[in-house]
């Protein structure tokens, strides 16, 4: 298991409050939370994410991977409250989703088969509820003393597959509702206990996806609200990605990747009067949870660089507070907060997060500080060398400053550069006591090279907006040495060695070089002469007449590399 206590992300100022020891409280210096770390991550022995729960009771943190493909043995992975592992759950087959007891009591995991319940103060597996076989990965939800679940069977076509909702029973029962692609199942939380929503993701067989409410207080759900978020244009669909309803059960809100947060009046799904501000640009909403005491929402997202992409703020729209916000790097601890990836415990004093970077996931546990300040980049970068060519070192240098008091750890900043060929990361560096520092690079490619710098920020500092430096890449220079001789003679010939070098990538194999004689008679074209791989060549000719004879040679150049020339002058005698 890894471990990382300062992971170069964070934040905002959250003047109102922290998430402290016992919750989220007022600021003050002494609540400021120092024994326990800020922000830890855990890489997830995962290639994929399906659930992640939440044991208050006991303090355990939960996740599931939820695909058939999965490489490694299936299993629920559990985590204590400060990101250690405790055990993994083995299971009979993939397991995907999850969810507790209203008392604390069980832990229930769906699978394809059906519906395991283990003890959870044990996790000794108590039975295994059959259900219809599905391959599509169960989602799964507690409400109403009822377990409710998905199903869905098809190879390859889930996204689009006709889903139906059961509830949990032996035998199995099937309520009879369902629609297409991937319903996910939420619980409505200790306020509204008798009470689950299901939530359509965007599909191909579903132009307007839905959320709804089921009223869970029998064996026979009761559908209440409905919205689908489409206008009579078709435009406006739901791209959704996450639900929660709030700690008094008033409120819901959905992560819409199209539209961002949206806060909903759980009664009947109008849009409530007063909403949140929108993400950061760039930022498309991906997760979302409330703190249990109803203070604080946790807004996840996916975002590039230095853009945050997890934003934790005061639950009612109507406070402006500053939210605190991370940014997450990339190939180190993820890069975007991965869809349903976010809960907080009962206390609110830890926010659990799931991060993904490509089939990588990490479990973070986070217990922001008491006050952030913010970071900036001083100026421009400036480049040396002034003129930048392929294959040779460019550097840039810029400097950062902080309010407040400079980073106490080792703190970097990323940088990316983005050219014909793509987007490529950088080596991250460090900055020295006074913020400056030094991007380094060996660009590949001729032409327009664009450097993005990004300071993710650190446990007392928002990111810095990215500083950006384009910077044009010509070919790298070429030189031609002649070692002629003086004079030479009609009889004995012309021999002149010579070499070829070049800056930037190495030089192509058995490029030649052409070559004209120009002497009284006038100009001629001889032979190519042929380049070794050290680099070096013989020039041999018989001149046709006395006197002078100047030989010219040029090589063309090629994607890499300019063109060079070189000329001697021989005195020719019989």
């Amino acid at each position: 298991m890894s471990k990382v206590q300062h992971l170069r992300r964070t934040a905002a100022l959250l003047v109102a409050g922290v998430l402290g020891a016992t919750g989220l409280v007022g600021a003050t210096a002494s609540q400021a939370v120092a024994a326990t770390p800020a922000d830890t991550a855990v890489k997830l022995p995962v290639t994929n994410f399906s659930a992640l729960a939440v044991d208050s009771a006991h303090q355990r943190v939960y996740v599931t991977e939820g695909t058939a493909s999965n490489p490694t043995p299936p299993a629920v992975h559990v985590y204590d409250f400060d990101g250690r592992k405790i055990t993994s759950i083995s299971t009979p087959a993939v397991a995907s989703g999850l969810d507790v007891s209203a008392d604390g009591t069980t832990l229930y995991v769906s699978q394809p088969s059906g519906i395991l319940a283990f003890d959870a103060a044990t996790l000794e597996q108590r039975s295994l509820t059959s259900a219809s076989y599905d391959t599509c990965g169960r989602s799964l939800a507690v409400a109403g003393g009822r377990v409710w679940h998905t199903t869905a069977y098809s190879f390859g076509y889930c996204d689009t597959q006709y889903a139906t909702l059961g509830r949990l029973s032996d035998p199995a029962q099937n309520t009879g509702w369902g629609d297409y692609g991937r319903i996910q199942l939420f619980g409505g939380g200790p306020a509204a206990p008798d009470r689950f929503y299901a939530a359509q993701p965007a599909n191909s067989s579903a132009p307007n996806p839905f959320i709804t409410a089921f009223a869970a207080d029998n064996d026979d759900p009761v559908r209440g609200p409905e919205r689908r978020f489409a206008g009579e244009d078709g435009k406006g669909a739901l791209d959704f990605k996450d639900l929660a309803p709030s700690a008094d059960g008033k409120k819901l809100a959905v992560a819409d990747a199209a539209s961002g947060t949206r806060l909903l009046n759980a009664d009947d799904f109008t849009d409530a009067a007063e909403q949140y501000q929108p993400l950061p640009a760039g930022a498309k909403a991906s997760a979302v949870a409330f703190s249990g005491d109803g203070k604080y929402v946790a807004r996840g997202a996916a975002a590039y660089g230095s853009t945050p992409d997890l934003l934790i703020q005061p639950a009612n729209p109507a406070d402006t507070t500053a939210p605190l916000e991370f940014a997450f790097e990339g190939s180190l601890d993820g890069s975007e907060i991965a869809p349903r990836g976010l809960e907080f415990s009962a206390d609110g004093s830890r926010l659990f997060a799931v991060t993904s970077y490509g089939n990588q996931f990490w479990l973070h546990v986070i217990t922001p500080p008491a006050a952030q300040y913010d970071a900036r980049f001083s100026g421009d970068l400036t480049q040396s060398p002034s003129s930048a060519v392929v294959g040779e070192p460019v550097a840039l240098r810029g400097r950062l400053e902080f309010d407040g008091s400079a980073p106490a750890d080792p703190a970097k900043v990323t940088a990316v550069r983005e050219d014909a060929d793509g987007k490529t990361e950088l080596t991250p560096v460090k900055f020295a006591a006074d913020g400056t520092f030094t991007v380094f690079d060996v660009p590949d490619k001729v032409g327009e090279a664009t450097y993005r710098v990004s300071y993710l920020g650190d446990l007392t500092h928002r990111p810095a907006t990215d500083v950006v430096k384009t910077v044009q890449v010509g070919k790298a220079p070429a030189t031609l040495t002649l070692d002629a001789p003086s004079e030479a003679t009609t009889s004995g010939g012309v021999v002149i060695p010579g070499t070829l070098t070049a800056t930037g990538p190495a030089l192509p194999a058995d490029l030649t070089l052409t070559v004209r004689r120009t002497d009284r008679l006038g100009t001629t074209d001889l032979a190519p002469v042929t380049v070794g791989a050290d680099g070096t060549f013989t020039l041999r000719d018989t001149p046709r007449t006395i006197k002078s004879a100047t030989y010219t040679l040029t090589w063309t150049g090629d994607a890499y590399h300019r063109d060079a020339t070189a000329s001697a002058t021989v005195l020719v005698r019989r």
